[in-house]
């Protein structure tokens, strides 16, 4: 049995007492890095691994110009809901979401069939008006050029001696009457025609109504319905939409919408992988404030060729007309993250837990950025997640 010398193993001791006070030591501003010893060939240390040697930064506040970033979704230009203007089942949808179609293609039809019969009605209506309309002018006309023997006429031919009641005036307002008689069966019978074909042009216009139209190059962005679905006056069918122009619609607080005009160009940030800095013209700014949330909504036209999609994510440099905002929050942007589209980063808590915040940036220096919300100064946050 081979014996350890004494002196050998209190050494050995020694120096694992002595290098473990070295491991456990923090650096200041460091999370969790060891200290390393003074000795690197020493026994029983070790290098401290990458991920623990992650760098925390205390936030600091400085003194910034007025500028504010705000978030915005991206919207289409050009969209459309249609809805059904009248009742029957589905006959026919055009295709699906993401498929395009030309301006003036059918995208959703109702089943016109009963429509189609009460047309066909509406035509024969109209042929038999016409031909009372007929009727009646050549009753007429025959009256006025042959007018038929009045029971007065008769009589005299059978008695040579004219008789007192018998006089030419009498048969002159019988023929009067019969000619009016005549004159109101021509204007009944026109407006009978008339009738008939306001009713078709009825029909036509529900005939159209049961087919939505593209009016201009788009793409279905939302079916509601499928074919051989029941729809009602008003239901939704499906939205369509113009992707090939593209805005972002951002709620600005009314301190900020004082300085925006239409036409005046800023910067904004897209939320691709990329993280895409954009220019933007500001195309319309509305008139009314929110009254509950005090924003105004303003829409600002995305520059051409810029990576946007429907849907995403935005966010609008917009510059303060006010005075300066004296000092803000700043951190690098190495230390902001996002989370479904959303600017956050890490905060050490008072258990030396990472915490996610969320944050509203402002105005970016460098590699620096301003904080209008989520941090007040002095916090400790991971500089590079």
């Amino acid at each position: 049995m081979r014996t350890i010398p004494l002196a050998r193993t209190a050494a050995g001791v020694v120096i694992l007492l002595l290098a473990l006070p070295c491991a456990l030591a923090q650096a200041p501003g460091t999370y969790m890095q060891p200290v390393p010893p003074a000795d690197p060939g020493m026994p029983g240390t070790f290098p401290a691994p990458a991920a623990e040697r992650e760098q925390w930064t205390v936030v600091e506040r400085r003194a910034v110009g007025g500028a504010a970033t705000v978030g915005g979704t991206v919207v289409p230009v050009q969209e459309i809901t249609f809805t059904a203007q009248m009742p029957g089942s589905i006959e026919l949808i055009a295709g699906a979401e993401g498929d395009f179609f030309k301006q003036g293609a059918v995208l959703v039809a109702i089943d016109e069939s009963e429509l189609r019969a009460q047309r066909n009605s509406a035509v024969a209506q109209i042929r038999n008006a016409e031909a009372a309309l007929r009727d009646a002018g050549v009753q007429y006309q025959r009256e006025r050029t042959d007018p038929s023997p009045q029971q007065g006429n008769m009589m005299s031919q059978m008695m040579p001696m004219p008789m007192p009641f018998m006089s030419g005036s009498e048969t002159g307002v019988r023929r009067g009457a019969t000619l009016h008689q005549y004159g109101t069966q021509i204007e009944q019978a026109r407006g009978a025609l008339a009738t008939a074909q306001a009713q078709l042009q009825a029909i036509d216009a529900k005939l159209k109504d049961t087919k939505s139209v593209a009016p201009f190059d788009g793409y279905i962005v939302r079916k509601n319905v499928n074919k051989g679905d029941t729809v009602q006056p008003g239901q939704p069918l499906l939205s369509f939409a113009n992707m090939g122009q593209l805005q972002i619609q951002a709620d600005v607080p009314t301190r900020l919408s004082a300085g925006l005009f239409p036409g005046q160009i800023t910067q904004v940030r897209l939320d691709d992988p990329n993280q895409t800095i954009a220019r933007a013209r500001v195309a319309q700014v509305f008139p009314m404030a929110d009254s509950t949330r005090h924003t105004v909504r303003v829409k600002f036209d995305v520059e051409p060729g810029a990576p946007a999609k429907a849907g995403m994510y935005a966010e609008v440099l917009i510059q303060d007309a006010g005075p300066e905002q004296g000092s803000l929050p700043m951190i690098p942007m190495s230390a902001v993250v996002y989370r479904g589209g959303l600017p956050m980063v890490y905060v050490l808590d008072t258990h030396n837990q990472p915490r996610l915040h969320l944050l509203r940036l402002g105005e970016q220096f460098g590699d620096q950025v301003t904080v209008l919300t989520g941090l007040q100064g002095g916090e400790r946050i991971l500089a590079n997640p």
